[in-house]
């Protein structure tokens, strides 16, 4: 394809991230085995339609690939929105036919089986698949004035991209009822308390705190926690049986890993390990 009709960047993906801007020159000029994806359609405040989702899911799967990559932070540009929901003009021409034919919903199934631990920078809105996207990450950093919500029953439509399962998996069943049902939007304080977002911080430190916690992340050993990371997803996949099951097959097959032995040999020679990633 050329230049010419290529279609626009809509997002960035740097790695290793950038250090957080307010660091004042106190810590690295890169955050180490984290990177940083960013939407970047700011004129629509970050708006997803199908070919930025594309774009975001080459970007998510090339370093779900790169071993050096231990935790990725997603975000929007700007200050207005995370994402503020789907490309309405784009859905609004789209038929059964087309939707089954072209199946541009299975990106949202790529995104599901990214294995490295994913965590939402939210400033602004995470609307519609906007807060669908948030959900489909691991945890999520919310700014105090970040909403959340379902509204596609205002437009006549639901949520189709996981809002119905994600949502009442995590607030239950009533509160998720009445967000989708009446499509009112929710405070990061209401989703803090409700369970849906893992921690509320100043705007202005979003997405610090989001590359905080994902360095906390990329320090740990990088198998243990894609392994963990499974198990826990299993839990809302699998009776507990089966996820117990699962969850022990997991521990076990940690013991044929070097930073098994790394990591419980450093314990008891009192030492910071030194994860190899094998």
């Amino acid at each position: 394809m050329s230049e010419a009709t290529a279609p626009p960047r809509y997002v960035r993906a740097e790695f290793p991230a950038p250090a957080p801007a307010g660091s004042g020159g106190t810590r690295a000029e890169s955050v180490e085995h984290v990177a940083l994806v960013t939407l970047d359609r700011p004129d629509v405040p970050n708006a997803l339609d199908f070919e930025l989702l594309r774009q975001l899911v080459d970007a998510l799967e090339t370093l779900d690939r790169d071993p050096a990559c231990r935790c990725i932070v997603l975000t929007g540009s700007g200050r207005r929105a995370f994402a503020a929901g789907a490309d309405i003009r784009e859905l609004a021409r789209q038929t059964p036919v087309t939707l089954i034919a072209d199946n541009e919903f299975a990106i949202w199934d790529a995104i599901r089986r990214i294995r490295t631990p994913l965590v939402a920078a939210v400033r602004g809105v995470a609307l519609g698949g906007g807060c669908e996207l948030a959900m489909a990450c691991d945890m999520i950093v919310a700014a105090e004035d970040a909403q959340f919500g379902q509204p596609e029953i205002r437009l006549g439509a639901m949520p189709g991209a996981g809002g119905t399962q994600r949502l009442t998996r995590a607030v239950g069943k009533a509160r998720a009822m009445e967000l989708i049902l009446t499509g009112r939007p929710m405070s990061a304080r209401e989703a803090e308390k409700a369970g849906l977002v893992t921690t509320v911080v100043p705007a202005e430190a979003t997405l610090d705190a989001a590359l905080e916690l994902a360095s906390r992340v990329a320090a740990m050993a990088p198998l243990a926690a894609i392994a963990a990371k499974d198990a826990v997803n299993q839990a809302f996949e699998v009776s507990l049986s089966a996820g117990l099951e699962f969850e022990r097959r997991n521990f076990f097959l940690l013991f044929a890993t070097d930073d098994q032995s790394e990591g419980m040999a450093a314990f008891i020679d009192k030492r910071t390990p030194a994860w190899k990633g094998s």
